[in-house]
């Protein structure tokens, strides 16, 4: 029996949601263990789209557990808005295939109009936030003032906790100008929310605990790339919460030797949503084909991705600090119709060559990509399911990234459907 955590090596959008998707049907359990309903997956199954946002992707598979963690933050409103839309899919879920953790910080309406006005009111340079109050949520779980999904189930503990939270975000729309925040509207909304939670409310570190003595798969899925962890991402453009795989011990309650495989997620070329650097990024023809090929826009927002080369340094970089065993390699098809593609395998910073990314964003922004060109292989790949049959030139393309990043290309998808997939190496059985 082997525990899987899917990390992204990139910033985010590699297609987890597929590959976590495919992945299932030899899990038991699903866990979502960070993040908020600032990234979405989306899944293609038998032509039907599915597009979650809190939901773990094991939801749209029968007969499988899917669980949110403590270290997710929700907001409630939009956990049953999902819930709803993807019960009027066909898909059938209910307390005994989604477990809620009684842990969990929730996301009120209050961060998300403080994550709009910090946006707005910024001054220098945006952090190009999804406004969706997940900052300032995990800013009041730090603070030990936010209120979590047990705190529902006590009027009294709720309207206590409401006052020291309201004492600390008043103060702060004061200063910004802005009305007070009503207490009694606000505990009045949660109180309302409160049942179509509280039924899936569990103590998920126990339910995991009873899942491994009986021997059950667990999958572990993050959102977002370990480039916007907030320890080891590109530092201020980053999310609130840390992406890295050790992080779905901490978000879910289990001990870290509960992992046994960590599958990193990586596209065949960039993309970035947002600020900050992005060293490979091609603002030219060449970039907006690459976008229009991926379909490159954001499942909760539709922002338009940015879009460059595959960046090894960086790849490498994130799979070192994150203890990847072996990648899965998205998107590889929509590389088919390029004369020649590139690869980052250097950076150029004032004139000296360094093979990492600096941690300073005033660095970050200076570097510029030392490139391996090579030749493209101008066929499509779309739908092949043995490495063998891939074109030559693909196969050299992917042999050099596995040589490179001194990791395994374990797996290899070849169209957004479940079904085209390569698998060269299957991480419940490493």
């Amino acid at each position: 029996m082997k525990n899987v955590v899917v990390v992204g090596t990139q910033w985010g959008d590699e297609g987890k949601g597929k590959i976590v998707d495919w992945l299932s049907s030899e899990a038991d359990v699903v866990v979502r263990y960070q993040g908020g309903h600032n990234a979405g997956h989306t899944l293609v199954i038998d032509g039907k789209v599915y597009k979650l946002r809190l939901l773990p992707s094991g939801i749209v598979r029968k007969n499988k557990i899917s669980i949110i963690g403590n270290g997710v933050v929700v907001d409630p409103w939009a956990l049953v808005e999902e819930i709803n839309e993807i019960k009027n899919k066909g898909v059938n879920i209910n307390e005994e295939n989604l477990y809620l953790s009684e842990a969990a910080t929730l996301i009120l309406p209050i961060h998300s109009e403080l994550d709009s006005l910090r946006e707005d009111n910024s001054k220098s340079s945006k952090i190009g936030t999804t406004r969706r109050g997940i900052g300032p949520a995990y800013e009041d779980k730090i603070g030990r003032r936010s209120i979590r999904v047990i705190d529902l189930l006590s009027e009294e503990n709720l309207d206590s906790k409401l006052t020291m939270l309201l004492e600390h975000h008043n103060s702060l729309r004061r200063g910004m100008g802005k009305k007070e925040y009503n207490k009694e509207s606000l505990k009045n909304e949660l109180l309302k929310i409160a049942p179509q939670i509280l039924k899936y409310s569990k103590p998920i570190w126990k339910k995991i605990d009873e899942f491994k003595k009986s021997n059950k798969k667990i999958l572990f899925e993050g959102a977002q790339g370990i480039l916007l962890d907030v320890d080891h991402g590109t530092y201020p453009y980053v999310t609130s919460s840390n992406t890295v795989a050790s992080s779905a011990a901490t978000g879910s309650g289990c001990g870290i030797g509960t992992i046994n495989y960590i599958l990193g997620i990586t596209k065949a070329y960039t993309t970035r949503v947002g600020e900050g650097p992005f060293p490979t990024e091609l603002k030219n023809e060449i970039g907006e084909k690459l976008g229009e090929r991926g379909k490159e826009f954001g499942t909760v927002t539709s922002r338009k991705r940015r879009c460059g080369w595959f960046d090894g340094v960086l790849v490498k970089q994130t799979i070192k600090i994150s203890g990847i065993n072996g990648i899965a390699l998205t998107k590889l098809d929509v590389l088919d119709e390029f004369e020649e593609i590139k690869i980052c395998i250097a950076y150029d910073l004032n004139g000296e060559k360094i093979d990492y990314l600096p941690a300073s964003a005033d660095q970050q922004y200076k570097v510029k990509p030392i490139y391996k060109t090579f030749e493209g292989w101008k066929t499509t790949t779309c739908g092949i399911k043995k490495f063998s049959e891939l074109p030559e030139k693909a196969q050299n393309y992917i042999n050099f990234i596995e040589s490179f990043i001194e990791t395994k290309v374990s797996t290899i998808s070849t169209s957004p459907e479940r079904k085209d997939t390569i698998l060269i190496e299957d991480p419940f059985k490493y």
